[in-house]
């Protein structure tokens, strides 16, 4: 019996023994074939320390693949302390190439830290400073690669593209909006030491960093420097408080160009004030449109069949009186009998009154709604403003007239410039955007596009079409004489809105102004220019915004290449306007025959001969009168 319990003991503590003995085998087992992986990065952790490598930001560029927002590999300086010898050396040293005391050095190399980032005088170093440290060759200190956003064309369309932080994060316009987007993910070169910090004798490992995605824009760059070439003219001719553009392709909603004045230059946005950095005034600035808010009160009345243009008259004596109030007409005396469309191009206030009256305040303040005032178009930049519409309840019979000529609501450029495109394309109101697609960067392939957003319709393409026709008038034989191009149908509007300052209208202030749209009977872009309290001026769109759209006109016929078109309306010269010629084929006459054809130009000869075997310019060509013709002349 004895010996039973004996032998009953014995076999299970080999049994114990046995399972304890499987487990430790298992266990070696599981580690071994398993968890070896996990737990040798958990150790390898334990000892390795990061070198970081900053990534590169996404590229951004123009619709063209011009790059507008690049990034410069600089150096930076990182210290590990533990791995200092001589920290009172090492102190001096650095503190002497940086240009720093040394006891603002010493805060860095006595740093209880594994690794310490000298920030700011030690990031973004230039490669003379760079290369003293490397020259220094001292424990501890190391130069790491980063990352610098370089903008190669400076002020250029800065408000939109925004700019980035020292730690290369985007602060504002697109570099803030699509920040997820552009930026990378940071690599680093990883080292192994012990304890004490003291490096050791293992293989670095180097993990590549991970670049940003590129962003291509819907933004014309030869277009782009158009406006910028202009408004910089713009502000030395005319030292306005404030200067700004849009063109838009009223059939997508694309942005092809937007600048404004003041600008700023992103690669120093340090030297400028929040008041500047932060101002995008296309979409954030908001006032009194003026006259060019009369395009959305005359496409109204038009689809609301209220008149016939070119058939119903208004008579204009020089001013109405509503509310107790008197509305002059900027012509003393008045414009007397008119059309609607004179009214439009004559630009009368007092016919805009009774378009105003003969809408009546719910039908006008339905459109305003239609066409997006008082809303945010939803732009992809941020910083965009709804402007102020007036409350139905406060609308009375003097804010109603009022409102139709332009005056007493607040818009924005963008508004305006969106709802002149719905207006002008057919009755579409898209939304605006400046991001065309995100690119991978290493193949350049699209992987999210942004395709045009239909809001809603306006009007029908009957009223568009009146439209067109309407504002090419008002440059041909109104007020935007002044944007006239021979051969390339151009309509617009001009504006001059005074200025309010709490609450009253200051004298001799105003925002002058010009909306346009090219070519008219085929709309392919808008372009909207505002100039705010122009001085050494007449205050006359005619002598300020309306030659600025003119020169950017020609420039968006050349890069979006508009050909010339038929059936565009002659423009009614004046004695101070060019008149145009068509130039005839004088090519294979004799000199003499070819003079008299020639009478309203200026002649000069090439070559030797009694014939005419080539000219500039060529047949069919348009020329100003007194302009000169060259003929080459042969046998």
């Amino acid at each position: 019996m004895f010996f039973k319990k004996i032998d009953s003991r014995i076999k299970l503590l080999f049994l114990i023994i046995l399972l304890m003995f499987l487990f430790i085998v298992l266990r070696v087992a599981y580690i071994q074939l398993i968890s070896y992986e996990k737990l040798s990065i958990l150790a390898s952790d334990l000892w390795s320390r990061d070198l970081p490598i900053e990534a590169n930001r996404g590229l951004i560029l123009d619709r063209n693949g011009v790059i507008l927002a690049d990034n410069l590999t600089t150096t930076s300086l990182v210290l590990i302390p533990n791995q200092i010898k001589d920290k009172e050396t090492t102190s001096k040293e650095l503190a002497s190439i940086l240009g720093v005391s040394k006891e603002e050095m010493d805060k860095h190399v006595n740093k209880i830290s594994s690794i310490e980032r000298v920030h700011p005088e030690g990031r973004r170093l230039s490669y003379e400073v760079a290369d003293k440290i490397s020259s220094l060759e001292l424990p501890g200190v190391y130069l790491v690669k980063e990352a610098k956003r370089y903008y190669p064309y400076g002020t250029t369309l800065s408000h939109v593209l925004g700019y980035v932080g020292i730690d290369n994060q985007g602060l504002s316009g697109l570099e803030l909006e699509y920040d997820k987007y552009l930026s990378g993910e940071s690599g680093a070169i990883k080292y192994f030491s012990d304890a004490k910090g003291n490096k050791l004798e293992l293989s670095d490992i180097y993990v590549a960093p991970t670049s940003g995605m590129n962003l291509q824009l819907t933004i014309d760059y030869n277009i782009q420097m158009s406006l910028e070439r202009e408004l910089d003219n713009a502000v030395k001719a005319f030292n306005p408080d404030m200067a700004l553009a849009v063109v838009m392709d009223p059939n997508t909603g694309e942005i092809l160009a937007m600048s404004s004045r003041p600008t700023y230059d992103p690669n120093n946005y340090q030297n400028y004030t929040m008041e500047v950095l932060s101002r995008n005034l296309p979409i954030w600035a908001s006032y009194e449109p003026g006259s060019t808010f009369k395009i959305t009160t005359f496409a109204a009345a038009l689809e609301e069949n209220l008149i016939d243009m070119d058939n119903d008259h208004f008579y204009d004596s020089g001013s109405v009186h509503i509310g107790g109030a008197r509305i002059g007409c900027w012509k003393a005396g008045g414009h007397g009998d008119q059309t609607y469309l004179q009214v439009l191009q004559n630009s009368c206030n007092p016919g805009f009154v009774k378009l105003g009256q003969m809408l009546g305040k719910e039908k006008l303040f339905s459109y305003l709604d239609l066409f997006g005032f008082g809303s945010k178009t939803g732009i992809d930049l941020n910083g965009e403003s709804k402007g102020i519409i007036f409350p139905m309840e406060k609308v009375g019979e003097l804010e109603l007239v009022t409102t139709a000529f332009g005056q007493g609501v607040s818009v924005t450029p963008i508004q305006q410039v969106t709802a002149v495109s719905s207006i002008v394309n057919g009755g579409n109101l898209y939304k605006p955007y400046v991001v065309k697609g995100i690119l991978e960067p290493e193949t350049n392939t699209m992987i999210q596009e942004n395709k045009p957003t239909l809001v809603r319709n306006t009007i029908s393409e009957a009223t568009s079409l009146k439209m067109r026709r309407a504002l090419e008038s008002v440059v041909a034989l109104g007020g935007g004489k002044a944007a006239y191009i021979d051969g390339y149908r151009v309509g617009g509007k001009t504006g001059t809105a005074q200025k309010v300052e709490n609450g009253r209208y200051l004298v001799g202030n105003y925002i002058m102004s010009f909306m346009s749209v090219v070519p008219s009977n085929n709309p392919q872009a808008v372009l909207y220019i505002a100039l705010d309290n122009p001085k050494n001026t007449a205050l006359l769109s005619s002598y300020t915004t309306t030659p600025i759209a003119r020169r950017v006109l020609l420039d968006i016929i050349d890069a979006l290449k508009i050909e010339k078109q038929e059936g565009q309306i002659e423009k009614d010269y004046t004695w101070e306007d060019k008149v145009y010629y068509e130039v005839p084929n004088v090519e294979g006459l004799e000199v003499k025959e070819a003079k008299k054809l020639l009478a309203n130009w200026k002649i000069e000869y090439a070559g030797s001969g009694n014939k005419v075997i080539s000219q500039s310019p060529k047949a069919g060509e348009r020329l100003a009168a007194d302009d000169t013709i060259v003929l080459m002349l042969g046998n």
